[in-house]
Parts: C-alpha cells; sequence; structure tokens
C-alpha cells in the first residue's frame, strides 16, 4: 500500500530539504517540486510558456504518482507550495489524494511554516541553489518570495487546519530539517 507524503508551505521553508530528511527516515523517495519544472523549463520559460510548462510538468507528475499508486512501492514524497486563496490549488491536491485513496494507498499532507526572517536566510542555502536551478538568480528568487508574501496566503491561519485527513502543521522556524522529518515520521507512523 504506497505512502504519498504532500510537504506544503511557502518558498524557502525547508519542503526540500525536509523531504530529503524524511526521504533517509522513511525509504520513500522524493521528487520536489523543481525537478519537473526544471527539466520543461530547459524548452519553455517561466515568462513567456507559464501555461505550456505547468501543463507538461503535471502531465510528468501526475503520471507518476498514478504509477507509485499502483505499484507495490513504499511511496513517495512531493512538496509543493500552495496558494490558499486559489481553490484550484486545493483542488491540486485533492486530485492527488483521490489518486491513492482509489489505490488503497495512504495519503498525507505535511503543512510546514517559517518566520520570514529564517525563510530569506534559507533562500540562499547551498542545498537550495545547488538543486534548484531556477533559484540561483537570488535577486530575482527574493523578490518572488517577498512579493508572494504580499499576494498570497501561503500558510493556514493560528486557528486553522487544511481539510484533510492526515494532516500535521510545524513551524520548523526554530526546528532542524532531520527533527522536522523525524517529527513527520512519528506522528504518520512512517
Amino acid at each position: 500500500m504506497p505512502k504519498f507524503v504532500l510537504i506544503v508551505g511557502p518558498q524557502a521553508v525547508g519542503k526540500m530539504t525536509v523531504g530529503q530528511e524524511l526521504e533517509k527516515l522513511t525509504g520513500l523517495t522524493l521528487m520536489h517540486n523543481h525537478e519537473t519544472l526544471d527539466l520543461v523549463s530547459k524548452f519553455f520559460d517561466f515568462n513567456n510558456h507559464k501555461k505550456k510548462l505547468r501543463e507538461i510538468s503535471d502531465l510528468f507528475r501526475f503520471t507518476i504518482f498514478e504509477e507509485v499508486a499502483k505499484s507495490d512501492l513504499e511511496g513517495m514524497i512531493f512538496t509543493l507550495m500552495l496558494c490558499l486563496e486559489r481553490e484550484e490549488d486545493i483542488e491540486y491536491v485533492e486530485k492527488i489524494e483521490k489518486i491513492y485513496k482509489e489505490n488503497n494507498g495512504e495519503f498525507y499532507v505535511v503543512e510546514l511554516e517559517a518566520d520570514l526572517k529564517e525563510r530569506l536566510r534559507r533562500n540562499k542555502t547551498e542545498n537550495r541553489l545547488k538543486h534548484k536551478p531556477g533559484k540561483r538568480d537570488l535577486v530575482f528568487s527574493e523578490n518572488n518570495l517577498l512579493g508572494d508574501v504580499e499576494k498570497h496566503k501561503l500558510n493556514t491561519d493560528d486557528d486553522e487546519v487544511l481539510n484533510f485527513e492526515n494532516y500535521i502543521k510545524i513551524n520548523n522556524t526554530d526546528i532542524s530539517a532531520k527533527e522536522t522529518a523525524r517529527m513527520i515520521k512519528e506522528k504518520f507512523e512512517l
């Protein structure tokens, strides 16, 4: 019964890094959000072909999601930034959840939150820049991060939760990626 762990949160909150640590602890395979985006952006850049970039990226993603859900593999970890005010972002997650539930898989959602100062620091880390070529233009990346803080709701409010059966929210401002991954593994008994 494959497991799907979705790690959501704003840019530079540590989704990929926590996913890397969770992969080590659980044997689930990590596919971070930028892997498909960076592949497709070699052909269709974000500025001029945004719709085509997302369309092709989603073809890769959902093919992988479906095949893992039908397989005898342990499962996977995926990272994603959600704009919580956009219904289509929530529907995107619900579509993934449906794939796993229809195949008797297990679906988990982890929401990460960290303060802006820490996210700005993490935006420049070696691990992030190594695995996300599109973030290497630090001026663009930081402006994008700050702009999205103004434009979008990227975390739930303190009195709010995402409406998924297996859900946890962690403020990882002062918690290492390794410790955050351990908390996730224990919470969901992965």
